[in-house]
């Protein structure tokens, strides 16, 4: 590999070309309160620490969902399955917000956020912090309460594809191959 300096700033193309190498867990990120129901698909999730208990959530400002999540001060991070991969089609396209909703079943934790039934984890959080990156608000979430975690293969995007991620249970160091999903 060769590498190139340059004092040019990166293009988006070749930027969105590189981080779609990256496989990346697959979430649903759900609000509900003064401004609405809403929710959007999400690979741009972290933890930021575990004490306290907090992630970061990246929000495009141009998103469907964007005028809730400004107006509302929670958030559930529902972490997603390989069997929820058409949830998360219904919530990443132009599906309107009460079909994506209608497309699975929810419940609520402290917050009042809805929580994915059956979710592999989820995250029920108060938003603590905002800032402007960009396109995207990146939000600092404090997380208030844990989901049950549900069962079954992980689900990631990469290659602009999902892709199921198989659980070992049996404590082998054999890692199978992920499965692509239609």
């Amino acid at each position: 590999m060769t590498a190139t300096t340059t004092t040019e700033p990166v293009e988006a193309g070749p930027y969105r070309e590189a981080m779609a190498r990256l496989a990346s867990a697959v979430h649903l990120v759900t609000t509900q309160g003064a401004g609405g129901r809403a929710g959007f698909t999400a690979t741009a999730v972290c933890s930021v620490s575990d004490a306290p208990p907090t992630l970061l959530v990246c929000l495009n400002r141009g998103s469907s969902a964007y005028d809730a999540f400004s107006r509302n001060d929670a958030l559930c991070v529902n972490t997603l399955t390989a069997e929820q991969a058409a949830v998360a089609g219904a919530f990443g396209g132009r599906t309107a917000m009460d079909e994506r909703f209608a497309s699975a079943s929810w419940g609520t934790l402290a917050t009042g956020a809805p929580v994915l039934d059956g979710a592999l984890a989820a995250f029920d959080c108060r938003i603590v912090g905002r800032t402007s990156v960009g396109s995207h608000d990146v939000l600092i979430c404090a997380v208030e309460a844990l989901a049950e975690p549900g069962e079954g293969e992980g689900l990631v995007y990469a290659a602009r594809r999902y892709h199921a991620v198989p659980l070992v249970a049996d404590g082998s160091e054999t890692v199978e191959p992920l499965r692509r999903l239609a």
